[in-house]
């Protein structure tokens, strides 16, 4: 199975530019799934339900969230609806949605998909090591090929979840960080691993925002308006090959596009 893991998708650069290369991938990599990270999708902070729809009818097969899930409140009315969409597994109980999902592919295959938050640096929820092992090793009972986004903040906490997943997951995947690391590997069991998948947005930015804007932040110290960059866009993600009886990956590879 051939899977498309698209990092953080910012504002409407980054949805424009999936609609734009997204089926061009397709082909040229004989995608069978695509999952995107959307939790900045929305003006950067967030996805609404529209703009979930729009990155599905362009080709997107599932969606991950992370820590901005509920920034749009239009979200949480509507998310169980949307089969296809995880918001992080580790949320506590109470929270609508699903933090993982067996996406049926059409041709009869099946691909899991775990979304966890980590607690370094961030809000701190439940245990992500203890919440991913269980949702990985119940959606194995339906399918060997299981994917996980660790959104999280910490390069340490992403590599340790990487090697706790290490021949249980077909690939640990980070993101939040939104600049595409160069670490990318096969763990030894067989899990296909990345710090950080890199951001889809525009690419003459800080992080996606208006750099113009971070700097006057970061020179004067003063507090700014929050503004999605404009200009040129990049595409980041990384293409995971994993065998569909074993579910263990058999390489990971870099992908950015402009």
């Amino acid at each position: 199975m051939n899977i498309l893991f698209i990092g953080d998708i910012v504002g409407r650069p980054g949805r424009e530019i999936i609609a734009r290369l997204l089926p061009g991938l397709r082909e040229e990599l004989a995608l069978d799934a695509v999952v995107a990270n959307a939790e900045n999708a929305a003006g950067g902070l967030g996805a609404t339900p529209e703009i979930i729809r729009e990155l599905m009818a362009v080709g997107v097969t599932a969606v991950t969230l992370g820590n901005h899930t509920w920034r749009k409140k239009e979200l949480a009315p509507s998310i169980e609806s949307f089969t296809t969409v995880v918001r992080p597994a580790n949320f506590p109980p109470g929270n609508p949605g699903r933090g993982s999902v067996v996406v049926n592919l059409p041709d009869g295959r099946a691909l899991g998909v775990v979304n966890l938050l980590g607690r370094v640096y961030m809000e701190a929820f439940e245990d992500p090591f203890r919440v991913g092992l269980e949702e990985v090793e119940r959606l194995r009972m339906s399918t060997p090929v299981v994917l996980v986004d660790m959104h999280a903040e910490a390069t340490s906490e992403k590599v340790a979840m990487g090697w706790h997943l290490d021949g249980r997951a077909s690939a640990v995947l980070g993101t939040h960080t939104h600049v595409q690391t160069a670490d990318e590997r096969v763990l030894p069991a067989g899990t296909a691993y990345i710090t950080d998948v890199g951001m889809t947005g525009p690419r003459d930015s800080v992080i996606g925002t208006n750099k113009e804007i971070v700097l006057q932040k970061f020179i004067t110290g003063m507090p700014v308006p929050f503004e999605v960059a404009r200009g040129p866009a990049m595409l980041c993600a990384v293409l995971v090959e994993v065998e569909d009886q074993t579910g263990r990956a058999v390489r990971i590879e870099r992908i950015a596009r402009m």
